[in-house]
């Protein structure tokens, strides 16, 4: 039953329902945080201010979807099952968590670099550190296929299987 606070503020609901209200946080972080890696490269003077909001954006993204799995999985507890929709489940849950996993391990990459050279007190060149920038931009660019494709096997389970979260 979802507890009310005040008539003016929508109601706090159960965990294995709140799947469908979280899960669009993490994903338009994650896709956003690119635009600030480049911003980060390009513009010289404040570049280390976007480096910085990238990686701030990163890491609640990446934050974002340890609770959105685990949400996930709570909510597919939850669902009427047939062949069909406990296959695309699976397949959904296996991207959410690849997604996951990947993320993190770029997240705490783009905090290595930028802050492992004056940690380790080898700065790299300014040349060097744009490549090392660039290189991750790419890299990072081409792992959202992860989360269009999680986020499209999602669409899926509510447009094509109707699965849909059980609200109160």
């Amino acid at each position: 039953m979802p507890l009310f606070i005040a008539p003016f503020i929508p109601p706090i609901l159960p965990w294995d329902s709140i799947h469908p209200q979280i899960i669009h946080f993490p994903i338009v972080l994650l896709l956003t945080a690119p635009l600030f890696v480049a911003l980060g490269i390009v513009v010289r003077k404040r570049g280390t201010c976007f480096a910085i909001a990238a990686l701030c954006l990163m890491g609640l993204g990446a934050a974002g979807t340890f609770v959105a799995v685990e949400s996930g999985e709570a909510a597919a507890q939850l669902a009427t099952r047939t062949p069909e929709i406990t296959e695309a489940i699976g397949r959904h849950q296996e991207m959410a968590e690849t997604t996951r996993l990947v993320f993190t391990l770029l997240t705490v990459l783009y905090a290595a670099i930028l802050f492992g050279p004056a940690l380790l007190k080898r700065p790299l060149s300014p040349r060097a550190s744009i490549i090392v920038q660039i290189v991750f931009f790419v890299v990072y660019a081409g792992c959202l296929i992860l989360v269009a494709d999680t986020g499209h096997l999602g669409g899926l389970l509510v447009h094509k299987f109707g699965v849909r979260a059980m609200m109160p």
